[in-house]
């Protein structure tokens, strides 16, 4: 059954971000990617689990398909997206802590600087609770997240590939959280693509293309086979693809997932992220059908929460709609820096 949670390309195009503001898809999919960057500084400052990070990454992503980014600040939702999975994953940390974090993400601050008693934190708080209130009604209070890391270990224990191919798809699934592709796509659809551009970054320009790798069959099927020449069994560079035995309708799926994998990469700056080199000389897919635009109005989506130019919001930018506005005592302002 087709869950409520995967949906359409098609469906990028229809967000209440773009459907109800000025927000176009390619600075929607830019502010999604900051985002979620926030979220994962705030979790590794919490000290937090990354199942649990990724379990609010997940649910950052649901959120916006239900609710506009000119509605919601991003970092709000961040900030309660993790507040919620510090309970749901039991992890748990106390509101205070949270918001206290939270704050000295938005103001550039240490956090021992951050005193918890202070107005800012108290007001934070009220703003992760309010917000985490929309993010229970948004998300139908279903906290089950399966993860494409799951598929991964199923992968790196089916096949005794380069430990490098194991590091790379682990980093690439990482950072496909900072695209929509767990809001697209199953896991194992998403993992199979993080292996296999994996195994092409580390084989080589020269190795197997991408549309051999996730080919119906093996591109030399047909072709007469030297005697001399005993053929790969299985072939390695097909492994995901013969593992999960994906039909035509799967295949066409990793494809997808590839290409916004690649279009991710090719939108970074490598001084910022040089691991991620190797992957932005991996062709696109000649079978190419999907096609969403970079994540960046600058044609730049920076890993580091600190590059890009997008204006950040005020914290409290409900205010600006009645029915969600926040209690009158909590209305001033927060500085934020555009750290995210």
């Amino acid at each position: 059954m087709q869950s409520q949670w995967v949906f359409p390309l098609s469906a990028l195009q229809l967000t209440p971000s773009v459907v109800t503001s000025s927000y176009t898809v390619a600075k929607e999919l830019y502010d999604r990617s900051r985002g979620v960057e926030f979220l994962f500084r705030l979790g590794s400052s919490l000290g937090l689990p990354t199942s649990a990070m990724f379990t609010a990454a997940t649910w950052f992503h649901r959120f916006f398909m239900r609710f506009s980014m000119e509605d919601y600040h991003r970092q709000d939702v961040a900030a309660s997206c993790i507040f919620l999975a510090t309970k749901t994953e039991e992890c748990g940390r106390k509101l205070r802590d949270v918001a206290r974090v939270c704050q000295a993400k938005i103001t550039g601050k240490d956090v021992s600087l951050i005193h918890s008693e202070s107005p800012e934190v108290d007001q934070l708080q009220n703003v992760i609770l309010l917000t985490e209130e929309v993010l229970l009604e948004a998300l139908c209070f279903d906290f089950v997240v399966p993860s494409p890391h799951a598929e991964l270990i199923d992968l790196f224990d089916a096949y005794q590939e380069d430990s490098r191919v194991h590091d790379y798809a682990w980093s690439i699934a990482h950072d496909s959280y900072r695209t929509p592709l767990c809001i697209l796509f199953p896991p194992r659809i998403i993992a199979s693509a993080c292996y296999v551009l994996a195994q092409r970054a580390v084989d080589g320009p020269h190795s197997a293309s991408l549309d051999a790798r996730i080919s119906a069959s093996p591109p030399s099927a047909s072709l007469p086979t030297p005697p001399s020449h005993k053929p790969a069994s299985p072939d390695a560079s097909r492994f995901a693809v013969e593992y999960y035995g994906f039909t035509e309708d799967d295949i066409a799926k990793v494809s997808d997932a590839l290409s916004i994998l690649l279009e991710y990469y090719s939108a970074q700056d490598m001084q910022n992220a040089p691991h991620a080199a190797p992957l932005t000389m991996v062709p696109q897919l000649l079978s190419q059908s999907a096609s969403i635009p970079p994540a960046g109005t600058s044609n730049r989506t920076p890993i580091s929460s600190y590059g890009g130019n997008t204006p950040a919001k005020t914290p409290l930018h409900v205010a600006e709609q009645p029915e969600r506005a926040i209690p009158e005592p909590a209305k001033k302002m927060i500085g934020r820096l555009d750290l995210s």
